[in-house]
């Protein structure tokens, strides 16, 4: 990643407020800088001519102002760097939240869920050095480093031209350690994206690890990862170290040269005291900009990794396809409580799982779509909310659904619960911006779950309920969607697998009792109890003709 990449700018506002702050305030902190140095070294100057207290009084009180003014400017740049920080993260967050949404469940599943998550977490906290540390000191070089140089230059023509000539040998040596440090920064991140895979995937299976008697073994594993995590972890901080070790000593031998060469003037007479003293004092305020900078890479490093992987799925072009009418169909007739499936056609590479799917569906009906495993059922399930991509056309009442518009007529409940750290209503509440206990309990007693507890506090993944419960609570959340936004659509994958007769029974009947209502009800499942119950049943093959 480049010091400033322009995407930050492209998908983050508040980073473009913060360069101008930060600029403004490098400028601010640029002349305090020069004011320092002029105001000491005349302090000196007047000091070592004999001068009274008197006559120094003014300029020592300046002097006094100007270190204060000086500190201001370096709280007022760390707080912008911090608030920028906070601000720039959250945008980000936003952004890759919603790139999420927008590519739907279909496209994460392919994706390393540790992964994606580590990045818009940990990662992305990582920016906080970038901007706190490093960022403000790539300004300084940007701002302070020329004007300081060419004030030298002005005042002290042989010290301007000697830092001209070694102000370019940290450069040279910060792309070196730039380059060695970005292979072993991207080294410690893969291993860290490693230890964070392995570690969720022994979490997800620990129960069945235990029943094999094979948890020890990936105890071993989980050691090996984190001693690589650890071993990466250490080789970073060893070239950081040793970067900076080099950075400095660059630029103190480079302060160095610029004494010895006023000195030797000053002691031949050639160069006043002031302008001596003056230029002395601003030579390590020159180099000390571009030294930081390569010193705080090392800092920034771990998020702008993470920012280059956010900036891969920000910038995929991995474009959804609308969805058109098939060709030579008429525009339908707008017909209330129908949703219709014309053509619809989902490629999977190769493969077509569903392959010119025409259906309507009826308000007032008990839907049952049904079929063999692995048949295309969730596929179908995807297209109709927007998540996979087909071809074809969906049509509500009429009107043709895009893949890209809002379904807000849609509550829908997967074959995953989905639960969370939280009470019951809470779970079954989600997305809603007020908690209606009466819809609550309804929301339960159809979805066969009215013995439990609204107020019962669920651990993580729904921890406290059996696999069954957790299904009903799942289906409850989508029946208080319905309930509580008046979606005329309703769709329920698998919802009573883990079912007992009388659990199943229960749902059916508040199912039949939604779609009484007047609401579109679609059921995915293959079990006795629904099909008998359904007031239609479509039967999916195994290419999806029906």
């Amino acid at each position: 990643m480049r010091p400033l990449d322009p995407r930050l700018l492209k998908h983050a506002s508040a980073a473009r407020w913060f360069l101008l702050v930060g600029a403004v305030l490098g400028l601010a902190q640029t002349l305090a800088i020069i004011a320092f140095a002029w105001l000491l070294s005349q302090s000196i100057t007047l000091a070592v001519n004999g001068e009274s207290f008197a006559r120094l009084r003014g300029t020592i009180a300046a002097l006094a102002g100007v270190v204060v003014v000086r500190a201001v400017i370096v709280w007022l740049l760390e707080v912008a760097a911090n608030r920028g920080a906070a601000a720039v993260k959250s945008q980000l967050r936003s952004a890759v939240l919603d790139r999420l949404a927008e590519r739907g469940p279909d496209w994460l599943a392919g994706q390393q869920d540790a992964r994606v998550a580590t990045v818009i977490t940990s990662g992305l906290d990582a920016l906080d050095n970038y901007f706190a540390r490093y960022l403000p000191q790539l300004l300084l070089t940007a701002i302070a480093t020329p004007i300081l140089v060419l004030l030298m230059l002005w005042q002290d023509p042989a010290s301007g031209i000697t830092v001209i000539i070694v102000l370019p040998i940290i450069p040279v040596f910060m792309i070196l350690i730039g380059q060695a440090t970005q292979v072993v920064q991207r080294q410690q991140w893969d291993a860290l994206q490693r230890l964070s895979t392995g570690f969720l995937d022994v979490v997800g299976g620990l129960a069945t690890l235990k029943i094999f008697g094979r948890d020890r073994r990936q105890a071993a594993r989980l050691t090996d990862l984190t001693d690589q995590y650890r071993g990466r972890t250490m080789k970073v901080l060893r070239v950081s170290f040793l970067s900076g070790f080099v950075l400095e000593l660059a630029g103190s031998l480079s302060v160095a040269l610029i004494a010895v060469s006023i000195g030797i003037r000053l002691v031949d007479g050639s160069l006043l005291l002031g302008v001596g003293l003056f230029v002395l004092l601003l030579a390590p305020e020159a180099f000390l900009p571009l030294r930081q900078v390569g010193a705080q890479f090392h800092a920034a490093a771990d998020g702008l990794a993470a920012a280059e992987e956010v900036f891969a799925i920000l910038e995929d072009d991995d474009v959804r396809p609308v969805a058109t009418a098939p060709a030579g169909l008429p525009t339908l007739p707008t017909r209330a409580g129908v949703l219709r499936f014309d053509g619809v056609t989902v490629h999977r590479g190769e493969a077509t799982p569903i392959d010119g799917f025409s259906q309507e569906f009826s308000a007032g009906q008990l839907s049952v779509i049904s079929g063999p495993s692995g048949v295309g059922k969730s596929t179908l399930i995807g297209a109709l909310q927007g998540f996979v991509p087909f071809d074809g056309a969906l049509w509500l009442d009429g009107g043709l659904i895009a893949p890209g518009d809002s379904r807000t007529w849609l509550a829908w409940a997967g074959q995953c619960p989905g639960l969370f750290s939280g009470s019951v209503t809470t779970n079954v509440t989600l997305g809603s911006a007020t908690v209606d206990d009466d819809l609550v309990a309804t929301a339960l007693t159809w979805a066969g779950a009215g013995d439990l507890d609204p107020t019962l506090h669920l651990g993580v993944n729904g921890a406290g309920l059996s696999g069954g419960q957790a299904q009903r609570v799942a289906a409850a959340r989508a029946i208080y969607r319905c309930l509580a936004l008046d979606t005329p659509v309703l769709v329920l994958d698998e919802p009573s697998s883990a079912l007992d007769t009388d659990a199943e029974d229960a749902l059916i009947r508040g199912l039949a009792t939604l779609a009484a209502q007047g609401r579109i009800v679609i059921v995915v499942s293959h079990r006795p109890a629904f099909l008998t119950a359904a007031d239609r049943v479509v039967q999916l093959k195994e290419v999806a003709h029906v």
